[in-house]
């Protein structure tokens, strides 16, 4: 699931990037951020977040169509749901529809969002974006998640220990 997550941002930026030049005919020159000979991976990476959260915003503003708002679901969808098209365990085939669908359902949402639209939502997520982290929300989680091994353990544990006990005959 890592390697997928992985694959998908790098092909996104790779797109992005090309739309950014100008070199995928149909698609926009996406305007913003530094030059992209000086912009780093990481920025490339912050810019997708933010886009993926304003995507996530516009999709609820009453002002982006009905048919930009279906798409935009769709592909969120299609991105956070375990099913796919082509199952991941098939060779090569199970990921490229992953490097592929989802990369390009983004430019298309970000390409039906109106441009005035999409530049509130963007400057919204980056306020989103810079707010504080939950440490303590954090630990709640990582508490909730060791709780549930420990007890996993005794449940294994107990149930070891009735599978090899003094009433089984050998």
């Amino acid at each position: 699931m890592v390697f997928y997550r992985i694959a998908c941002f790098s092909v996104f930026v790779i797109l992005f990037d090309c739309c950014r030049k100008g070199r995928l005919s149909g698609y926009p020159r996406l305007g913003g951020g530094r030059d992209e000979q000086t912009m780093t991976w990481r920025e490339r990476v912050r810019n997708l977040k933010r886009d993926m959260v304003a995507i996530a915003l516009a999709v609820r503003d009453p002002r982006v169509p009905w048919y930009a708002k279906a798409v935009g679901a769709c592909v969120v969808a299609y991105a956070l749901s375990p099913i796919d098209l082509i199952p991941d365990f098939v060779p090569v085939l199970g990921y490229l529809d992953d490097l592929v669908l989802v990369p390009l359902g983004l430019l298309l949402v970000l390409r039906l969002i109106p441009a005035e639209v999409l530049a509130e939502h963007r400057a919204a997520a980056s306020a989103i974006a810079e707010r504080p982290g939950s440490r303590a929300g954090a630990v709640a989680v990582i508490v909730v998640w060791l709780a549930a091994a420990l007890l996993l353990a005794i449940w294994l544990g107990n149930w070891l220990d009735f599978l090899g006990g003094p009433g089984v005959r050998n």
